[in-house]
C-alpha cells in the first residue's frame, strides 16, 4: 500500500507542478479524499526534485547557454552585453526571496501553513488573481525585455508559493502577465526560476525522509520522485504548446472549484481540516 500511495502522489505531483494549480495543495488535499495521512512538507519538497529534473532535461540547452554566458561575463566585460549574462543574474536574484523566506519560516511552512482550509482559500484567492492577470495583461513583451526590477518582482511572486495553494508557477506566471509578458515567456521564465529554489529545498529536506513516522519513507519517496519526473516531462511540453494559443482561464475555474469543494467538504464534516505532519 505504501508504494501504491507513492505512485498516486507521484502522478499528482507530476501533473500539477507546472500547471498553475499548486502541486503542494494537491499533495495536502488529495490524501484526505482517500483517507491517507498527510505526506508532509518534507515528502512534498523531495519529490519536487523529480519534476525539477524534468525541467533541467527539457531546458538543458537554455540552462547551458545562460550558465556559460554568465560565467563568461564574470571575466569578460564585453560578454556582459549579452542576454545570457543578464538572465543568469535574473535567475540568481529572482531566487533569493523564496530561499531567504523559506529558511526563516521553515517551521511555520511545515506545520501552520498546511491547514486545509487555508490551502482552499489560497486556491480561490490566487485563482482570482491569475484570472485578473489573464484578463488585464497586455501579453506582448518577450523574455528579452526582462529587467532586474521585473526579475525581483517575479521572485517575490514565486516566494508566495511557500504557502501551499498559491502555486509556484501560478504566482510567477500571474506576475509575468501583469507585467505585460506574453504567456509563453512568463511560463518559460517561471520554469527556469524555480530550478534553484526547488532543487535546493528538495536536497535540504532529504535528511527528514528516513525519520518520517507515516507511510512515506525512503522507498516510497524514491518511487514518487521517479514517477513525478516522467509525468512532469510530458506536462512541460504540453503546457508550453497550450499557452502559445490558449488562455489560463480553465485553470482559474479549476482552482476556484477545487477550493470551494474542499471548503464545503470540511464544512459538512466529510473531511477533516486538521493536518497531522510527522
Amino acid at each position: 500500500m505504501d508504494f501504491f500511495r507513492a505512485v498516486v502522489l507521484g502522478l499528482i505531483q507530476g501533473l500539477t507542478e507546472f500547471l498553475p494549480i499548486s502541486s503542494s495543495a494537491h499533495l495536502a488535499i488529495f490524501p484526505k479524499f482517500f483517507g491517507w495521512d498527510d505526506p508532509g512538507a518534507a515528502f512534498s519538497a523531495v519529490i519536487q526534485i523529480g519534476t525539477e529534473l524534468a525541467v533541467v532535461l527539457y531546458f538543458w540547452r537554455d540552462i547551458v547557454t545562460i550558465a556559460g554566458g554568465w560565467l563568461r561575463g564574470l571575466f569578460n566585460v564585453e560578454a556582459r552585453e549579452a542576454l545570457e549574462w543578464r538572465m543568469g543574474w535574473f535567475v540568481i536574484i529572482g531566487s533569493l526571496p523564496i530561499v531567504l523566506l523559506g529558511v526563516l519560516f521553515q517551521d511555520t511552512i511545515k506545520h501552520q501553513f498546511r491547514h486545509v482550509v487555508l490551502i482552499a482559500i489560497a486556491l480561490i484567492v490566487f485563482g482570482l488573481i491569475l484570472g485578473f492577470a489573464e484578463r488585464v495583461g497586455r501579453k506582448n513583451r518577450p523574455i528579452e525585455q526582462l529587467t532586474m526590477r521585473d526579475a525581483v518582482l517575479f521572485g517575490l511572486a514565486q516566494a508566495c508559493a511557500l504557502f501551499p495553494g498559491v502555486s509556484r508557477s501560478g504566482g510567477t506566471i500571474s506576475m509575468g502577465l501583469l507585467l505585460g509578458y506574453d504567456r509563453r515567456a512568463a511560463t518559460r521564465y517561471a520554469f527556469l526560476l524555480a530550478i534553484p529554489a526547488v532543487l535546493g529545498a528538495g536536497i535540504y529536506n532529504l535528511k527528514d525522509i528516513p525519520n518520517q513516522a507515516n507511510a512515506y519513507g525512503t522507498g516510497p519517496t524514491i518511487v514518487a520522485t521517479v514517477i513525478s519526473f516522467i509525468v512532469g516531462l510530458a506536462v512541460i511540453r504540453w503546457l508550453l504548446n497550450y499557452v502559445s494559443t490558449k488562455s489560463y482561464t480553465p485553470f482559474v475555474i479549476y482552482r476556484i472549484a477545487l477550493g470551494v469543494l474542499v471548503l464545503a467538504l470540511v464544512g459538512f464534516g466529510v473531511i477533516s481540516s486538521q493536518v497531522v505532519v510527522s
